[in-house]
């Protein structure tokens, strides 16, 4: 029987099997001392994005973007997911997320290509639903574009949520971005004044920050990027790399910087260029 068919017999005739996988389940702890985290992640699906590297479907299939998921989460050294809540809800099902942090994603209505994307509505967990299902913490995709209003509501959900989640005592993870419309699309700016603007506005939400990390993408002049705030950073991993080697140069030099507490990589991982997700994954976690 398919994971897709298990899946849909528990779905259709035993729903509360669910709620009973989340609260029995054994939690993540985060690593002590200096310990650094390893997290996939596989929320891009819930945005209408289903595209990796060249393949715009490539996470279209349910039954084997699942399948990737569990050969990475069973990997030694992986201690962490991200998702939304029909992603962690089947992971879950399957026993793949005993053991693992889990962080909710929050807002994906902000979908690919769409004329209101940048007003990016919190259409998945809210920090209640993360606390209920037992989760570690809340992700928030925060795009800043200067020339479209639609970003005003993004930061005020966006500071309503790290206030909603810091009172529940867990963690608020923020993934900022400056970007703009570019030939009908989204792009971020990935240079370094750019980042550390965004890493700077984001640092600044809601009633306190003692809950909130940052997840920010490898650029140029890390070292001098990450002195704009003072909160835990993650590492993002973003599109699959034409050039992986490059790509786990530059986490590999990132990491050793003293606000990096881990990676937070999907695609990259789940789709790389060798078609190996777990060398791929072993590959990085040696990196840690």
């Amino acid at each position: 029987m398919s994971l897709t068919e298990r899946l849909v017999q528990i779905r259709a005739s035993q729903p509360e099997r669910i709620a009973a996988a989340l609260a029995t389940r054994p939690r993540g702890v985060l690593p002590s001392g200096g310990g650094r985290l390893m997290i996939i992640a596989c929320d891009h699906p819930a945005r209408g994005a289903l595209g990796a590297g060249r393949d715009d479907t490539a996470m279209a299939s349910r039954e084997e973007l699942l399948s990737r998921c569990v050969e990475a989460l069973g990997r030694p050294g992986v201690n962490g997911f991200l998702g939304t809540a029909d992603m962690i809800e089947d992971l879950a099902l399957l026993g793949a997320l005993d053991g693992k942090l889990v962080y909710g994603s929050m807002n994906r209505g902000g979908l690919m290509g769409a004329s209101f994307e940048m007003d990016d509505r919190f259409t998945c967990y809210d920090a209640r639903g993360i606390v209920s299902a037992g989760l570690d913490g809340g992700k928030m995709l925060l795009r800043i574009n200067y020339s479209d209003p639609g970003t005003a509501n993004t930061l005020e959900a966006c500071a309503h949520a790290v206030d909603d989640l810091a009172e529940r005592g867990v963690l608020a993870m923020v993934e900022p971005f400056v970007s703009e419309w570019r030939d009908g699309r989204i792009v971020n700016d990935l240079s370094p004044a750019a980042v550390m603007a965004s890493m700077a506005i984001a640092s600044g939400l809601g009633r306190t920050s003692a809950h909130t990390w940052l997840k920010l993408p490898v650029v140029a002049d890390m070292e001098r990027v990450l002195q704009a705030a003072t909160l835990p950073v993650l590492l993002l991993g973003g599109a699959v790399p034409d050039r992986p080697d490059e790509t786990l140069e530059a986490w590999r030099t990132a990491l050793t910087l003293p606000t990096v507490r881990g990676l937070v990589i999907g695609r990259s991982l789940l789709f790389p260029p060798s078609g190996d997700v777990a060398a791929a994954v072993d590959e990085t976690v040696g990196l840690l």
